[in-house]
């Protein structure tokens, strides 16, 4: 492929009969330009372009002409690199998610051909559109392929990063296909109402819906639904149903909580006596951790400090302790996890131990001068009365937060995204559906022994309004929490599958995308990264589905040749023999913008036109609004 650089190839070939007036071809030019492909390396071309010899025009208005075919199935039209070279930048940018400069140096090293950092971008971009054509031309295929399955359910969510970029995904259930995606002003069901529309229009309807609990979603739902008259589950994911509990059950006696730590200053002061013993410590530091590691050797009896830079070491490695109370979280997130309440138990506990070593009275009296400053920084949480009938009220609900988790059995994640119980023994469709019922039924009993628990007079008036929320969000939502088991008719018959009782899959989808995208960037916050990512590169995650690929182009192998077909079909459309009629476009689905501030309406403020006109209004002399 180096060796063929430079070389001229001269392309002319017969053109055959116009498609309009099956007449001859004249020459109309003979045009020199580069080219670049994977399969033929570098290289200089002189093409020659033919025209009806009758001026027989387009519905467009342009002339009728002929380019060599032999070109147009490896060059990209009106660019100079091949269809492989862009499926090549494509694939390392949003299946690979790779750096402009790492794909640039691939395609120079791998294949000898000098691409520029602004070619790999527009590239990326032109991918991803001959990708989205390439999902719409087998929309047929996959829809078929879906209802192979018996149906499919419609997992649909939105994502974005400080309120920007919104993406909404509509995901297959079943498949795990990106059906659709699309970029939304805000999370408002005026913006995704057309969205969903769009998936049944193309799909067919699903066979169950599962969506969060959000204020936009749920009525988006609900009306189209009403709209298209159709009677399938509507389920509600029982992760976020869980939190919603959760957080409105904790959130008032946890934010006290950790408003009282913060009123304190605990924290801040713990930092403090860790930095300063440490700067006692000095360069001494290595020794020290040797003096910390032989006094937790010695038994567990021995309440003594040691003295000097030992003994500093041990109080400075005490405070650490109690610094690191995350640790004790499982690493769920609150509010599975209560990192405040952990917070509290270990400062009690360092509470108790300090006593303890003060009661030993150390002969070193700075040691014990430094130990009754510990002592002073997180007395209060022993000794306040609020902090004790904040947690005292606290433990009371998490009891009941836990009860509820309990029974809805939702098994932790692994760091695979996966259930660990589902990784070592996956349940069959019928084992599902019955832990299913078993799970309804428990969580029917729970709300009679809620109820029964209720009291209903007297001191204990926390515990009966934490027991009201819960049944109220039960009540709110039992209609949305079953039905996830889907018959579904076979030719062996009639079936059942299970739908996710999560929306964990589109979480993990998102999940893995904003990884991806701050392993591209180097990025943490990708606020502007999602503002700028086209809602297309969704759909490239289809391409690590094999099923998908295989319906679409076969292998990744013959991607390019898939989109060379794009192109093909739609140079025969543009010339066919209907070409008087005229092409129907696809229609657009109108939006109502509901973001106070998009980015297109900040370039449109951003103009110093705008400047101008504001500034000149404020400079006028109009009278004073009275009204």
């Amino acid at each position: 492929m180096l060796s063929s650089s430079g070389i001229l190839i001269s392309i002319r070939e017969d053109p055959g009969r116009c498609p309009i007036c099956q007449g001859p071809w004249h020459v109309q030019k003979t045009t020199p330009h580069h080219g670049r492909t994977i399969s033929h390396g570098q290289f200089e071309i002189r093409e020659t372009i033919h025209v009806c010899a009758n001026r027989c025009r387009l519905d467009s208005g342009q002339l009728v002409t002929r380019r060599a075919k032999s070109l147009a199935r490896h060059i990209i039209p009106g660019k100079t690199v091949g269809y492989d070279v862009m499926t090549f930048v494509g694939l390392q940018r949003f299946v690979h998610h790779r750096q402009r400069e790492e794909t640039r140096e691939l395609v120079l090293h791998e294949h000898g051909i000098q691409l520029s950092s602004g070619t790999i971008s527009n590239l990326t971009k032109l991918f991803l559109d001959y990708l989205w054509k390439l999902h719409g031309k087998h929309i047929e295929q996959l829809r078929d392929a879906l209802n192979s399955d018996g149906g499919w359910p419609l997992h649909i969510d939105a994502t974005g990063e400080d309120g920007r970029g919104t993406l909404l995904v509509a995901l297959a259930g079943w498949r795990r296909w990106v059906l659709g995606s699309w970029k939304i002003p805000t999370e408002h069901t005026e913006a995704i109402l057309p969205c969903l529309h769009e998936v049944v229009q193309k799909f067919g309807a699903p066979c169950a819906i599962m969506r969060d609990l959000g204020r936009a979603i749920t009525p988006a739902v609900n009306t189209l639904l009403a709209e298209l008259e159709l009677n399938i589950p509507v389920l509600a994911c029982h992760m976020h149903f869980l939190k919603d509990i959760g957080k409105d059950l904790l959130n008032p006696a946890y934010g006290e909580l950790r408003a009282l730590f913060k009123r304190y200053k605990l924290l801040a002061k713990l930092r403090s006596l860790s930095r300063d013993l440490g700067r006692k410590i000095g360069t001494n530091s290595r020794q020290a951790r040797q003096y910390v590691n032989a006094w937790q050797e010695q038994a567990a009896s021995d309440y003594s400090i040691p003295q000097g830079v030992a003994g500093i070491a041990t109080v400075r490695t005490i405070t650490q302790w109690i610094l690191d109370y995350k640790a004790d979280s499982t690493g769920l997130d609150y509010p599975f996890d209560r990192p405040y309440l952990d917070l509290y138990d270990r400062c009690m506990t360092a509470c108790r131990a300090v006593d303890a070593f003060i009661y030993g009275k150390p002969s070193d009296s700075k040691m014990l001068k430094t130990l009754k400053r510990l002592r002073r920084i997180i007395a209060p949480v022993a000794s306040e009365v609020p902090f004790k009938q904040i947690v005292l009220r606290l433990r009371s609900r998490g009891k009941l937060f836990d009860e509820l988790r309990d029974t809805l059995r939702l098994v932790p994640k692994s760091s695979s995204g996966r259930s660990k119980r589902n990784v070592s023994n996956p349940l069959t469709s019928d084992q599902a559906a019955a832990e299913l019922r078993d799970i309804r039924q428990q969580v029917e009993n729970l709300t009679a022994s809620l109820e029964k628990r209720r009291p209903k007079r007297g001191p204990a008036k926390d515990t009966r309004n934490a027991i009201d929320l819960i049944l109220r969000h039960i009540q709110d939502h039992s209609d949305y929490l079953w039905g996830h088991v889907i018959s579904i008719s076979k030719e062996t018959g009639k079936q059942i599958r299970i739908v996710d009782r999560t929306n964990n899959i589109l979480e993990s989808f998102f999940r893995y995308m904003k990884h991806d995208e701050r392993r591209r960037s180097g990025r943490k916050i990708l606020t502007q990264d999602f503002e700028n990512l086209p809602p297309e590169a969704a759909l490239a995650y289809n391409l690590k589905c094999p099923d998908y690929v295989s319906i679409v182009c076969g292998s990744l192998e013959y991607l390019h040749e898939a989109f060379v077909k794009i192109d093909l079909d739609q140079s025969k459309a543009n010339t066919g023999s209907n070409h008087r009629g005229k092409r129907k476009s696809v229609p657009i689905l109108p939006r109502i913008e509901t973001a106070s501030l998009s980015a297109v309406d900040r370039k449109l403020i951003r103009t110093e036109q705008m400047q101008q006109r504001i500034v000149a209004a404020a400079k006028s002399r109009a009278p004073y609004c009275t009204t």
